[in-house]
């Protein structure tokens, strides 16, 4: 068989198998009913945990889902069911739910979790192909998962099933999830180490320039005094204020080497004759990503923007480079 050949015969497996598992997600979606909110509805009464457990790639999907419920405001563990049963029970309380997953519904170690979670009070949700199988005739609810056919060319290999597993577990958590009332910020919470993580919770306090590398320089200061200030801090303009300590304008490294292109006995001047007098601002802490709109909004290109306090001395000043290595875009 030619190279060309083969790449041929596996985009046709290809095809077949995404149509077997298309064709399961259609069927699931199409038998959705009131068992469904139903399910829902167990979850948003549940006062401790839900609590998923399955065997070997039906567990794989329950370790998942467990992570999805997590994240997205409903709390959840993964419990594998032969070590529920020697100690990890007790992990289990009867303010859970459960949801076991198993396709043909005969896992032996699910049906003897079963007894266990029924003398707990648990109620106890079971995903399956197989309503009348001994764990759906021991599940308070059962969600059926309508596949006819695996795609494994034997129809042997989970695949459609526990495709149609975590279709239904992810539409079961983010049913959930709505019906919460759950919110980016909730999500960002549950992810303060992701993008959206930083986008909604750091705010311009967090990631301002202050003490040592916020520099200042009084109104009086010369252009020289101005540089020092701004090498020394390691920052890219320099705060001026006035006796009081309010701002009266921003000095850049780059208003500097302007002036010395003009004139070299420039740094001897006075460094209000180099400032901008009225430079963009911020007040308050807004989060960080408003801070970087305004970076992008600013009539001319800027790098460093000065945070006030309400008395308008400077606090800190933000550079767009730091906003950028927070990784807020």
């Amino acid at each position: 068989m030619n190279a060309t050949l083969e790449r041929t015969d596996a985009l046709a497996v290809a095809r077949e198998v995404l149509q077997i598992e298309l064709e399961a997600l259609q069927r699931l979606m199409e038998t959705l009913d009131s068992r469904f909110e139903q399910a829902v509805e167990a979850l948003l009464a549940c006062e401790g945990r839900v609590v998923l457990s399955g065997v070997g790639k039906s567990g794989a999907i329950a370790r998942k889902l467990a992570g999805t419920f997590s994240s997205t405001g409903t709390p959840a563990i993964f419990v594998h069911p032969t070590e529920a049963a020697h100690g990890d029970l007790g992990t289990i309380t009867e303010q859970d739910v459960a949801i076991l997953l198993s396709f043909r519904g005969e896992s032996d170690e699910l049906a003897l979790l079963c007894p266990a979670l029924k003398r707990l009070q648990v109620y106890t949700l079971v995903f399956t192909g197989r309503p009348d199988s001994t764990l759906g005739r021991m599940a308070d609810l059962v969600l059926e998962i309508p596949v006819e056919r695996e795609a494994c060319p034997h129809n042997l290999a989970p695949t459609a099933s526990t495709t149609a597993m975590l279709a239904l577990g992810d539409a079961l958590a983010m049913a959930t999830m709505a019906a919460r009332g759950f919110t980016p910020r909730d999500f960002a919470l549950n992810h303060p180490a992701g993008a959206l993580g930083r986008r909604l919770l750091i705010r311009a306090h967090d990631v301002m320039r202050t003490g040592d590398a916020l520099a200042t320089v009084p109104e009086t200061a010369l252009l020289r005094d101005a540089l020092f200030a701004i090498t020394k801090a390691g920052a890219g303009a320099a705060c001026v204020v006035n006796a009081d300590g309010v701002m009266v304008g921003l000095v850049t490294d780059g208003d500097i080497r302007r002036r010395l292109l003009q004139d070299e006995s420039a740094l001897g001047r006075p460094v209000s004759e180099a400032m901008t007098r009225q430079p963009m601002t911020l007040r308050g802490n807004p989060l960080a990503i408003e801070v970087l709109e305004r970076f992008h909004s600013a009539p001319a290109k800027i790098g460093d923007l000065p945070v006030l306090d309400d008395t308008g001395k400077p606090v800190g000043i933000i550079v767009l480079k730091d906003l950028l290595r927070a990784g807020i875009v």
